[in-house]
């Protein structure tokens, strides 16, 4: 496969970080996602680019970008959810019978997508609007709340497309996760060179040398898989679908969480407190192992089709 962006693509990829630089800084990430910022994501065409003739590797070059900037909000849900409902749509697995439901970005979001084994469904927020926050969030910036019993809601979609949401929003959260990895490796490459210890800059010593090394390589692996797998989705007749995206799941979420660590302890530490941004990209990391998927089931994915 050819993964040389075209130049469609790199115009595409230029104008989402030319946008993401311009109104998505730290201090305006810092605040969450709100009606405004899902305002200017809409108007600029994230959440309905493939209803305007892109394809999933398209979306994810936007996702990429979206990550690299950590943006919050409940993005692959309501990218999925396009021409489905309107507004901003959080969404999840239905849980067990008996299970409680752990929904993000529920005051933010205009209605719940629900994925089971038979379709999707939608349960208006006001359904649920009692549900308890719960207090210490993994992450700040994705707020969660419990829902004892979640409702049937309406079915607005067979097994197919509840198929397609699950793969399409792997490879938007993994294309997400590798605009993380890059972001880390990033800053860490530019504070090891402003950083002077013993009259050279940190990144001089081997050990520095090392961690950003291995931090370049995640990022461009991970990246050639998602953008295998974004590929994939858009023409599935090429190689087995699944195998390609639980491949891209496991090395994208790995890139990310590894190259958070990593940058935090090329910062000192210092990523330790809120204050510093690197805290922001590993506990997103984090809540991201859990989107669509954790880890362990793509791994046993992988393995089945070996």
């Amino acid at each position: 496969m050819n993964f040389d962006l075209s130049e469609d693509q790199l115009a595409l990829r230029d104008g989402i970080r030319a946008l993401c630089r311009g109104r998505f800084t730290s201090e305006r990430i810092r605040k969450g996602f709100d009606q405004a910022m899902h305002e200017e994501l809409e108007s600029t065409g994230v959440f309905s680019l493939r209803a305007d003739g892109f394809g999933w590797a398209e979306a994810a070059i936007t996702f990429e970008e979206l990550g690299r900037a950590v943006v919050p909000g409940p993005l692959v849900w309501t990218h999925l959810a396009h021409g489905v409902a309107d507004g901003t749509i959080s969404g999840l697995a239905r849980p067990e019978p008996g299970a409680a439901a752990f929904i993000e970005h529920l005051v933010t979001a205009d209605v719940i997508a629900v994925l089971d084994d038979d379709g999707v469904s939608l349960v208006p927020t006001d359904a649920i609007r009692e549900a308890a926050a719960l207090d210490w969030p993994l992450d700040p910036l994705t707020p969660v709340h419990r829902v004892e019993a979640l409702p049937a809601g309406e079915r607005v979609a067979g097994a197919d497309v509840a198929a397609m949401w699950r793969r399409g929003g792997g490879v938007l959260t993994a294309a997400f996760q590798i605009g993380m990895a890059q972001a880390c490796t990033d800053a860490a490459t530019e504070y090891a060179l402003a950083r002077r210890q013993f009259d050279r800059p940190i990144g001089s010593f081997q050990a520095v040398k090392h961690l950003l090394a291995d931090m370049v390589v995640r990022a461009e692996v991970a990246r050639a898989a998602v953008h295998a797998a974004a590929v994939t989705l858009d023409d599935p007749g090429v190689c087995d679908l699944d195998r390609v995206l639980a491949g891209a799941r496991l090395l994208a979420a790995e890139a990310a969480l590894k190259n958070a660590k990593s940058s935090m302890q090329v910062h000192g530490g210092m990523g330790f407190t809120w204050e510093s941004d690197v805290h922001l990209f590993l506990k997103r990391a984090w809540v991201l192992n859990t989107a669509f998927g954790s880890a362990n089931e793509h791994a046993d994915a992988l393995a089945a089709r070996l």
